[in-house]
């Protein structure tokens, strides 16, 4: 998965919205204001921090080199992950789809009952 697809795949996410508050070419995502990932390359390498289940982020760092703790993150929650082709893309989506999945049941009752009602939990919860 590259830079631009993964961009895509996290826009397509429900309600998922970009900005950049750290600059341009460092596009930040957010669901109801709350991160859920952030894009970048580092020497020309793409690379997506994401949110992740602390027993989970260890052990992604331990199947795949290309997934280190997440870079100016708190390395408990969050993994940097290398897009340099190492790790299949059917695994990058399911990353996405567990660190927005977190955010969103971390989002106060009223905001993430609503998105269930719009959007279904499936949509919201992909595991």
């Amino acid at each position: 998965m590259d830079y631009n697809t993964s961009k895509q795949y996290l826009l397509s996410k429900p309600e998922a919205q970009e900005s950049e508050p750290f600059g341009v070419d460092i596009p930040v995502f957010k669901v109801c204001n709350k991160v859920f990932a952030i894009l970048g390359v580092n020497e020309g390498t793409a690379q997506l921090n994401l949110k992740c289940d602390p027993n989970e982020a260890l052990a992604l760092r331990d199947i795949f080199d290309a997934v280190i703790p997440g870079y100016h993150m708190n390395k408990k929650h969050w993994n940097t992950v290398i897009l340099n082709g190492s790790i299949p893309a059917s695994e990058i989506e399911r990353m996405i789809d567990h660190s927005y999945g977190l955010v969103v049941k971390g989002l106060k009752k009223l905001q993430r009952e609503g998105l269930e009602l719009r959007f279904g939990k499936d949509a919201l919860y992909k595991q």
